[in-house]
């Protein structure tokens, strides 16, 4: 969790003196304005959060072999994000998204802290391209997830 709590925090300092405008401009036609990619962020963390805690609420256990989740960093291998995830075209500001950063970050952390270390390697559910991903391994994911959309907001703030 440490390591997630830096990559967030390297997160936003990349983010903090944009101004709403910067933030929600394209630079590259077709792809997301770095508001989106806040949103994204936002978005997979309330449901990697939702997936955690329904499957230690459940009785099923499904033990998951290590993957090499640390390829997510590899900006080369491109992934189309899951509809459910795919962030809203709507104006917003920094101060909003990151009230819901926050918000997902809380629970996230709520539901991690109360998980005992058994169920975390021994239950898991499927992750689009690494199939089944144990439940500790969800944890650090998220941290290596946010680092990715953090070289893609680089590249998108260098085209302001």
């Amino acid at each position: 969790m440490e390591d997630n709590k830096k990559i967030r925090k390297e997160l936003l300092e990349a983010v903090n003196n944009l101004s709403d405008e910067q933030l929600n401009s394209h630079p590259e036609e077709g792809r997301w304005s770095i508001i989106q990619v806040l949103n994204h962020l936002y978005l997979m963390e309330r449901i990697i959060t939702k997936g955690i805690a329904d499957k230690l609420k459940s009785g099923e256990s499904i033990p998951a072999e290590d993957k090499p989740i640390e390829y997510t960093l590899n900006r080369e291998v491109k992934v189309t994000a899951p509809p459910f995830v795919i962030p809203s075209e709507a104006f917003q500001t920094l101060d909003e998204v990151k009230n819901k950063l926050s918000e997902s970050r809380q629970a996230f952390i709520q539901v991690v802290d109360s998980a005992n270390e058994k169920d975390l390697e021994q239950k898991s559910f499927p992750h689009p391209l690494f199939k089944e991903l144990s439940l500790k391994q969800w944890i650090p994911f998220v941290g290596l997830h946010e680092k990715r959309h953090l070289l893609q907001i680089e590249e998108l703030k260098s085209k302001l």
